[in-house]
């Protein structure tokens, strides 16, 4: 982290810029992140088979909390009362909470959507909530989170251009009653949800409108959702010369190393996914020789570690075949290196991103890194 000053206001500044892709900070009182910033995801108060303090030794500046999970367990009110999420999961550093939005749309059950908000049955146990713009900033402020974004309503593509546009339009109306229920809060921040779907006409209407209401950040919404890459990045061609210049721009739920390359190549500086956690429990492992799945019988005596000079432990320490072992085997530790060599991995390419910026050489960084993935031993097998 750079600065020793303890900051007591939220604010962005920009280091460098290589065309369109930037680098810089977001500066607020628990920490600096340093961006392009990719946040691991703590969906329940923990980044899935990892310690906190391994999370920040590999170079994370911040984690990301859900709304949705930890407003039904173990419920916002008593996270309050236990001194709030950061004293709570032992992370003294930023968080950045979500609306709940998703995952109400894609795990909830009876849901139903009207202008007030989400009306939805437990995923764990079918008791009835309501999530309103009101209620979804009351939670976040509860768990404590130093960013926190507006409840919206996300829509899954392809749809129909009048389903987006509603969907949009109602986010919108949201957007401005989570701002009022944020009120002003030093130290923290509330960024909007550009929507819209698949079509750039409602996708310029919704960035105008958020960007006219002159919030702290923006996040594009969304997207990553089972659409092409092609029709993602297009999405973001479009908003990203709509958003403000000066404020921390995050692409939500992204995504595939190449996904940040791309995204961070248009301009977007922030971005979580649950992907290289995921994998890491299911034997896929991230490396700059491209994909490697550990379940394959081809590495079950290959004596060889996934990377002899990654500075995670996990990548160099450990052979193929114990990892192979572990993985068949479905042991626990398994799923913990292979999750600490994935957030390694990620940490590791958003600091070569950022350093390439400031050195004005971004596309000959990308171009290396892309070549590594297309030649490396990981390129011959299916992840």
């Amino acid at each position: 982290m750079t600065g020793t000053a303890k900051v007591e206001s939220f604010g962005f500044t920009l280091a460098a810029t290589d065309k369109r892709a930037r680098t810089g900070e977001v500066r607020m009182p628990r920490g600096v992140i340093r961006t392009p910033a990719f946040m691991p995801v703590g969906t329940a108060g923990t980044v899935k088979a990892m310690y906190a303090d391994q999370v920040k030794a590999l170079g994370a500046d911040v984690v990301l909390g859900n709304t949705y999970h930890l407003m039904l367990r173990p419920g916002a009110e008593r996270v309050a009362r236990l001194g709030g999420l950061h004293q709570f999961m032992n992370w003294p550093y930023p968080i950045l909470t979500d609306s709940g939005g998703f995952q109400v749309m894609s795990l909830a059950q009876l849901r139903k959507i009207d202008e007030s908000g989400v009306t939805f049955q437990s995923h764990i146990d079918g008791s009835a909530h309501m999530l309103s713009p009101e209620r979804s900033i009351e939670i976040q402020g509860l768990l404590g989170s130093d960013i926190q974004m507006q409840l919206d309503e996300c829509v899954k593509l392809p749809c129909s251009d009048a389903e987006a546009e509603r969907a949009m339009e109602l986010s919108l109306r949201w957007a401005e009653r989570c701002k009022v229920a944020f009120g002003e809060q030093p130290g923290r921040a509330m960024f909007g949800i550009v929507q819209g779907g698949a079509s750039p006409p409602l996708r310029e209407r919704s960035a105008k409108a958020l960007a006219a209401m002159d919030l702290k950040g923006y996040a594009i919404g969304g997207l990553a959702v089972g659409e092409p890459q092609d029709v993602m990045l297009a999405m973001i061609d479009v908003v990203e010369p709509l958003m403000p210049v000066d404020k921390p721009r995050y692409l939500m739920g992204v995504g595939t190393p190449d996904d940040i390359v791309e995204s961070v190549r248009r301009g977007v500086d922030m971005f979580d996914c649950v992907m290289p956690t995921r994998a890491g429990r299911h034997g896929l492992a991230y490396t700059r020789f491209g994909k490697i799945n550990l379940r394959n019988a081809r590495h079950a005596e290959d004596p060889r570690p996934l990377d002899p000079q990654s500075n995670c432990p996990a990548a160099r320490d450990y052979s193929r075949a114990y990892l192979h072992h572990l993985v068949k085997a479905g042991e626990i530790l398994g799923m913990m290196l292979l999750t600490w060599v994935n957030l390694a991995y990620y940490q590791d390419l958003m600091a070569g991103l950022r350093k390439a910026i400031a050195e004005g050489r971004f596309d000959d960084h990308v171009a290396d890194l892309k070549r590594g993935w297309a030649e490396g031993d990981g390129a011959a097998e299916e992840g």
